[in-house]
Formats: structure tokens, sequence, C-alpha cells
């Protein structure tokens, strides 16, 4: 039935037009190789580039520089090759300009009436400005600022749900209305965050990095910093520093 409905439709639905106007949301449809076929204004916008034009039949990997293009387009690969989505990933994306933003990436495959992935549709929207003066943030607020105070030692959701005065159900369900985020991707969020921070403004090493931000072993920062951003430490530390003749609109997908 649905088939039918959408086989009515000029030109077809992509939903290119509708995310056009959603301009905190980055959206494109790939095909098997990585390249967008579909694109909205705002992943326009972030690389750049004079129109959509300039992006199609293009992967990540030949619109921005490395290792940023290349982190995306391995992303994509992933999920091309083993047919796994990328489910609601939280992403620290880096900007040419040199500033920062986070997001919530998810990525589906695409597939033909053989069962065949053809290419993926994916969306990263970004983190909302929590309100400080909602009710949910107050009642979290000494949770909060608990986990801020101990980065180094980073409490449990137990922990945070106990000073909130709240189950762990209770805790997850207002981070999530604030931040959008589950209370352990918050908790991440806070923790890379001081580490990005001092990566940018100091010349402290990666080592002692680590461990203010919650790390005893550099190797498992290295990992989880990568995963979030796709750099090292080292690398980011670099991205942070673009000259201003080489800076472009923030990364995209």
């Amino acid at each position: 039935m649905i088939s039918e409905f959408l086989k009515q439709l000029v030109p077809p639905l992509t939903g290119e037009e509708l995310f056009d106007y959603l301009a905190d949301i980055v959206y494109f449809i790939k095909d098997s190789r990585g390249a967008y076929l579909v694109v909205n204004e705002t992943l326009v916008a972030r690389c750049g580039v004079a129109n959509k034009q300039s992006l199609i039949g293009r992967t990540p990997a030949d619109v921005l520089r490395a290792p940023l293009g290349d982190r995306f387009a391995a992303q994509d690969r992933d999920v091309l090759d083993t047919g796994r989505p990328l489910l609601s990933q939280l992403e620290l994306h880096v900007y040419p300009t040199g500033d920062v933003g986070w997001c919530i990436t998810t990525k589906l495959p695409l597939r033909n009436h053989s069962g065949a992935i053809v290419g993926l549709v994916g969306v990263s929207q970004d983190l909302r400005i929590p309100d400080i003066e909602t009710e949910d943030y107050q009642q979290m607020a000494s949770a909060i600022a608990f986990a801020e105070r101990h980065l180094a030692t980073p409490p449990s959701v137990a922990t945070l749900a106990e000073i909130a005065k709240m189950s762990r159900y209770q805790l997850d369900r207002r981070m999530r209305r604030v931040f959008g985020l589950a209370t352990g991707q918050w908790m991440l969020k806070v923790r890379l965050d001081a580490a990005q921070r001092l990566l940018k403004e100091t010349k402290i090493s990666v080592a002692a990095i680590s461990q203010q931000a919650g790390y005893s072993d550099q190797s498992a920062f290295t990992r989880q910093f990568r995963r979030a951003t796709g750099l090292s430490p080292i690398e980011y530390r670099a991205a942070r520093h673009v000259p201003s003749d080489t800076a472009r609109r923030p990364t995209s997908r």
C-alpha cells in the first residue's frame, strides 16, 4: 500500500525538501560508494560549497581535508559492508574554523528488492542547548555540579542518581529531556569536553589530560577520543589550530 502510494509521487520522495527547513540537522543519502546522492541545505552550508550540486557524486573524503573526511568515509564503509546501522552515535565534530560541535548521528543501510545493500541514509542532529531554568534541570543540578567537579574520578550513574535523589530511570529520563542524551552519554560528553578544551588551550601532555578527564589508561582515552571525534588527541590538537586562509564552514557527514 505504501509502495503504491510512493510510486504516484513526482518527483520521488527523498525527504530532501523537508530537511532543507531543519537547520540543526544534516541529512543525506549516499550510494554504494558512499558518494552523496541527496543532501540538504545544512550540509551544503557546513561544507562551505556553493550549492548541492557541488556535493553530488562526491564522498566525504573528496570534500573534507584528511583525516576528517577519511573518518566519515570509513564510517560509511562499515555500514555499507556489514549492513549494521549506526544508531545514536554521540560525536564531536571538528570544524575547520577551529570550533567544535556535538551531535547525534544515525546511519541506516538501504537495500534493493533483492536485499542487497545499495546505499545508506543518515542524519546528524546538533545537540540542544539545555535550559537551566527548567524544573527538570534544577532537580538534577546537584548531580550535574558533582559530576563536573569530579571529572578525574568520574562518578557512576548510580551515584549521580543517588545525589539527585532519583532512581536511575528517573535521572536518565530527565537527562534525555534536558540534554537529549542518556546519563552515560552526557557524562562522556562532559569528560571529552574538558579534554578537548585542554588540548586546544594548553600544552599539557596527552597523558596528563587523560588523567584529568578520568582515564587512568592513556590508550583507553585515545580510543574513546578517536571514537567521538575521528581524531587522535594529537591530531585534534593540530586540527584546532587551522590557519585562517584554509578555514571553511563546519565539517559535514
